[in-house]
């Protein structure tokens, strides 16, 4: 059906051209066009529309295939990042839970209550973004959870009112990196420590910022499943904002921060963080 449109409208705007070349006073002025010229015109006009139309059309679906296949490759190996991040974290809450079972029956309820929150968002993440008053909302859900382990030796401090509280983020932005500054800073350090939580408005786009301390010397963090968080991250912002957002990691001076850049969007709502 395609085909038929690009060649249809070939056909008129080659006719509409021979009508005003043949026109007497124009471009042929009053020569008569030989025999047969017009449909010759027509014809060769269509026969180049369709076989310049079909390279067109064969072009954008195998780009549109190949960005389809790219978008399902990306998705799975966020699933795959996704997965390998849980264990640490299922597995200390459920010690936790136990522990509280007989301590503390309501808080260990809260905390059952609190992981289910935190597996529903994961199940639900085939939405493309949410809101960041949500995303902010599931992170401090996980917060409320490692609080119960870790006592005052966790502390949060979030600073994000400078954001819109309509903003639209990817899924599970903050808490897999929250998650890495608990397990490879605050955990390391026997005082604990503060998680710093930043983001301003940039002129062309969002800036939120991650900073915690760690423990281990000459800038190394604890094990390697940081980069596990990282990439998962940077795969939900490449599939967001293809090519307009980015992360980056540095180490020094006993913190560990990790730069989120985000784009302008034309989907962020009126309301502030």
């Amino acid at each position: 059906s395609a085909l038929g449109l690009i060649a249809a409208a070939t056909l008129v705007v080659s006719e509409l051209a021979w009508r005003f070349a043949t026109a007497p006073g124009l471009l042929l002025g009053d020569e008569a066009a030989p025999a047969g010229a017009h449909w010759s015109f027509l014809l060769r006009n269509a026969l180049i529309g369709l076989i310049a139309g079909g390279l067109a059309l064969r072009y954008f679906y195998v780009s549109g295939q190949w960005r389809r296949n790219v978008e399902a490759e990306a998705r799975a190996r966020v699933r795959a990042l996704q997965a390998r991040i849980r264990p640490h974290f299922l597995f200390n809450s459920m010690n936790t839970i136990a522990m509280l079972t007989r301590r503390d029956p309501a808080a260990a309820e809260r905390a059952v209550l609190d992981i289910a929150d935190l597996f529903r968002a994961n199940l639900s993440e085939s939405r493309a973004r949410i809101p960041l008053t949500d995303e902010i909302g599931i992170a401090q859900t996980y917060q409320r959870v490692e609080a119960l382990r870790l006592g005052d030796r966790l502390r949060v401090d979030w600073q994000l009112d400078a954001l819109p509280a309509g903003l639209q983020v990817p899924a599970l932005l903050l808490q897999p990196l929250l998650e890495n500054a608990i397990y490879h800073g605050i955990e390391t350090l026997a005082g604990g420590g503060t998680i710093v939580v930043t983001g301003r408005r940039r002129t062309d786009g969002y800036e939120i910022t991650i900073e915690n301390p760690f423990a281990a010397p000459g800038g190394a963090v604890r094990g390697s499943g940081d980069r596990i968080g990282l990439d998962s991250v940077r795969e939900r912002l490449q599939l967001a904002f293809p090519g307009r957002a980015s992360v980056s990691a540095t180490a020094s001076d006993g913190l560990f921060r990790v730069t989120l850049q985000l784009p302008l969007t034309t989907d962020e709502g009126t309301g502030d963080g």
